[in-house]
């Protein structure tokens, strides 16, 4: 088993998949009953490799992850906006949209999830993959001037981002119906561009797609600060590409990465998962700095984790 593990243990086999970011995890039957050192084990993983990868968890039903997801953190209500897709999980589904942009879950509101579950319900016969990239190792790779450059600097987050930037929007009424509710009420948040992980102290760019504004410079600035920024954190060498198969869940440190679902198969194949994610604490820049809300309030969809670890 690789890494400094709390709980060794004769089954749980930590196999690392890349040098930044990404582990298969074997001997693991993931549910509510998992004992104490092998929850330990996981949540050390986890810090770790940022997300981990499990197969054959077939027995997984919407209860069944959601028992297991506590076991981790509190879950929040499945979406801030999206009430009629979920009770106690998300349904990522192709026929409401694809997610082929680069984003960390819900960073338009204060309190960023700390964590996600996503559980295969429904896959196409060829394509469907997701790729995963390290938010701590782009940090890490800037030089020390683009370093300083990305902590002095605060960006705005929205939930009515502009899909159109990087992707064609899909005309059909299903695609219509999930914009619409997805942008049913409005939240904006200024983060840190550069956050302390809460739990490692370590520190990472917060960014993706639902970034609207970098603060204090022109439109044109801010998209040139974006791009260079963003640009680092999707890094072919900052990443880990999953090809799903049923029964597979991942699990992603939410504060430290950024994933994007590969969208590579046609219209007529369906693809479905089921997302849980974990309540997170609002984020903190290098300087002490918390960000804030500008507009919305998300109480009601997640609970703020307030423990702080080597931050």
């Amino acid at each position: 088993m690789s890494g400094d593990y709390p709980a060794e243990t004769d089954t749980v086999q930590i196999v690392k998949l890349g040098a930044h970011i990404g582990a298969r995890v074997d001997g693991v039957r993931l549910g509510a009953d998992l004992d104490t050192r092998t929850v330990a084990t996981l949540r050390a993983a986890l810090a770790e490799h940022r997300v981990l990868f499990f197969r054959g968890q077939h027995h997984l039903t919407e209860d069944g992850q959601y028992e297991f997801a506590e076991l981790l953190g509190t879950p929040t209500t499945p979406h801030p906006t999206l009430t009629s897709a979920g009770v106690k999980s998300l349904a990522i589904d192709s026929r409401h949209g694809r997610s082929n942009v680069w984003h960390t879950d819900v960073t338009f509101v204060d309190r960023v999830p700390k964590a996600s579950i996503l559980r295969a319900v429904a896959l196409p016969s060829y394509g469907g993959s997701t790729t995963w990239a390290s938010t701590v190792a782009a940090y890490n790779s800037l030089p020390d001037p683009l370093k300083r450059l990305a902590e002095s600097l605060r960006a705005r987050h929205t939930n009515r981002y502009d899909y159109a930037a990087d992707t064609e929007e899909r005309d059909d009424e299903g695609s219509k119906a999930y914009r619409r509710e997805f942008e049913s009420s409005y939240f904006e948040t200024e983060h840190p561009v550069v956050h302390v992980h809460p739990e490692t102290g370590e520190r990472a760019l917060l960014l993706g797609c639902f970034v609207k504004q970098i603060v204090g410079v022109s439109s044109g600035e801010s998209q040139a600060l974006f791009r260079l920024f963003q640009d680092r954190v999707t890094r072919l060498e900052h990443t880990v590409r999953w090809d799903w198969s049923l029964g597979d869940v991942a699990i992603w440190d939410n504060h430290a990465t950024q994933h994007y679902a590969v969208d590579d198969y046609d219209g007529a194949e369906h693809r479905r998962l089921t997302r849980i994610t974990l309540a997170g604490a609002v984020p903190v820049g290098v300087d002490g700095t918390a960000s804030t809300v500008i507009e919305g309030n998300a109480e009601y969809y997640s609970a703020v984790d307030r423990l702080r670890g080597a931050a």
